[in-house]
């Protein structure tokens, strides 16, 4: 019997359940649309024609939000991203003008006040920054300020509304005037923070003649402000002696009985002299370099040994009146170390210093050359540093050259260089003095002494003011070398009033020798009596040859007791 037809399988039972497991078509069309669809969607949520816009980008804020005085200065915000170059940009809601830039737009800042504020950018997309302005440095008030000696420690006390920090003012060292630094974290090395009414108390181990403090906010904004260390001045009653007479036992000998006998308080001991030669072993370069060392004494041994008599120890060093360094400097081409002619030569030919006798104040070679020799004396142990020769040469302004000098005068170039040293010599805890002429006073252009000006950056001033060197009917006086007491007495009282305020001493060179009139203890003894009368009770008393009248000494005091 037929059943019909059974057709045979095209494949093995194998064959046929694997088969049965393949995906169909439209399964397979679908898992490979999967991948496209993904990227098309994250095309769609990343693309710019997706509809969403990303913020603009606004550059130029300070990294606190905070401008202070110096960094507002040209101050630009500049915004950047899609659209705005027609974006709306307000400050505090009120609409500023901008400028296109390279990627962008700029805001110009620079002009406006202390506040707070706002910047809305309204482009393709809105953004806001918030940032302060705070240009108003804080208060700074300094107390006066009193050392026991030269360079010895002393606290400054003051006041510093809204300051976050009080501290020395390094720019001497560094160059910089910190204004509009970054505010800081804390208190700097060696700052301190005021109290909450603004009063501090800052430690200066080491101060000069004038210690400057700055005052920082919280913005960064400055205040600095100096002080002057005042240090209380001794009586100096001083002889001179040259290297070569503290070499001497017979000249040294009886200016250390005056010391150790009450009547002289100091000796005044030359450093450097009017040939430019060094008494002691220097060992500053310049000075062996140019063979200006003679080394007569041992520094450290005369000034223990004047402190051991119960003296002071003055230092001379002859500054500008220099032929060691002048020639040194010719002959090796450093030709602006020395004052020249208009022509080009050295000065003094046809003065009684001679040629190449002075050299040049403005140069800054030869003003550090004596800065240094200062330092290295106070450094050794000498209590005062005394320039002499720290003027121009004689002779007419318009026939000397001082390269260097620039648009200062001669006597504002000296004048600066009196405060530099007055710094370092400080520092080394000694006090500076300057020898000047008597007619000085009245003439301060002659020679390049300004004498107020002066007054403002050293401890003492000393004016020769010897009788023999007044002409005729000066100060009134018709023969002054026979009037001592007259021509010291009219002189000083100058002095007295051209420095009143400034603080400074008046340490008088006397006279104690003869040149047209025969001098004995009595004209001496005059002239310390004139000055005394002026409030002037120290002095300095000069005898080229180192021999001086214990005796005027004593007339002197019996006469000041009598008064």
């Amino acid at each position: 019997m037929s059943l019909g037809r059974i057709d045979e399988p095209d494949s093995s039972p194998e064959e046929s359940g694997r088969t049965a497991r393949r995906p169909s078509r439209g399964l397979l069309l679908t898992l490979a649309l999967v991948p496209v669809l993904l990227l098309i969607g994250v095309l769609i949520v990343v693309s710019p024609w997706s509809g969403t816009a990303s913020e603009p980008e606004i550059r130029g804020l300070p990294e606190n939000e905070v401008f202070n005085a110096r960094t507002l200065e040209g101050a630009e915000l500049s915004i950047h991203g899609s659209g705005v170059v027609e974006a709306d940009v307000s400050l505090n809601d009120e609409p500023v003008d901008t400028r296109p830039a390279k990627d962008g737009v700029v805001v110009d800042v620079s002009g406006l006040e202390d506040g707070e504020y706002t910047l809305r950018v309204a482009a393709d997309a809105t953004a806001t920054r918030t940032f302060a302005i705070r240009t108003t440095p804080p208060d700074l008030s300094l107390d006066p300020v009193e050392a026991d000696a030269p360079g010895e420690p002393v606290t400054v006390t003051g006041t510093a509304s809204d300051a976050v920090t009080v501290a020395l003012d390094d720019r001497d060292a560094t160059g910089s005037d910190h204004s509009g630094d970054a505010a800081p974290e804390g208190p700097a090395a060696g700052a301190v923070e005021p109290d909450a009414e603004g009063t501090f108390a800052l430690p200066v181990d080491r101060p000069g003649a004038t210690v400057r403090v700055i005052a920082t906010d919280a913005a960064g904004n400055t205040t600095t402000a100096e002080v002057e260390i005042s240090v209380g001045f001794p009586v100096i009653r001083a002889a001179h002696l040259t290297a070569s007479a503290w070499a001497h036992d017979g000249l040294r000998e009886p200016i250390l009985d005056l010391v150790r006998e009450g009547k002289l308080t100091a000796v005044q001991l030359d450093i450097k002299d009017e040939s430019g030669e060094i008494g002691y072993d220097s060992q500053v370069p310049l000075a062996r370099e140019i063979g200006a060392v003679r080394a007569l004494y041992d520094a450290r041994e005369a000034i223990e040994e004047i402190h051991e008599a119960g003296g002071e120890v003055v230092g001379r060093i002859v500054a500008f009146r220099d032929p060691i360094l002048a020639r040194a400097s010719w002959e090796g081409g450093l030709r602006d170390r020395v004052v020249q002619t208009p022509a080009g030569e050295p000065y003094g030919a046809n003065t009684a210093y001679g040629s190449l006798s002075f050299t040049n104040f403005a140069d800054p070679e030869t003003r550090r050359y004596h800065v240094d020799l200062a330092a290295e004396a106070a450094e050794l142990g000498f209590d005062d540093i005394l320039y002499d020769y720290i003027r121009r040469p004689d002779g007419r302004l318009d026939g000397q050259v001082f390269p260097g000098l620039g648009d200062l005068t001669p006597e504002e170039s000296i004048v600066a260089f009196t405060a530099d040293t007055r710094e370092v010599v400080r520092a080394h805890g000694a006090r500076l003095g300057v020898s000047v002429y008597g007619i000085a006073a009245t003439r301060p252009t002659e020679i390049a002494q300004d004498i107020p000006a002066m007054a403002e950056h050293v401890d003492y001033i000393a004016p020769m003011i010897y009788p023999s060197h007044w002409g005729p009917g000066e100060y009134g006086v018709a023969d002054p070398d026979a009037q001592p007491y007259d021509i010291t007495h009219r002189s000083l009282a100058d002095f007295a009033a051209i420095t009143e305020g400034t603080g400074v001493e008046i340490v008088p060179w006397l006279q104690d020798f003869s040149m047209g009139v025969q001098y004995g203890p009595e004209e001496v003894a005059a002239q310390i009596r004139a000055a005394a009368d002026n409030d002037m009770s120290s002095f300095l008393l000069w005898n080229a040859g180192a021999r001086y009248q214990a005796e005027a000494l004593d007339i002197a005091a019996e006469a000041l007791a009598g008064d």
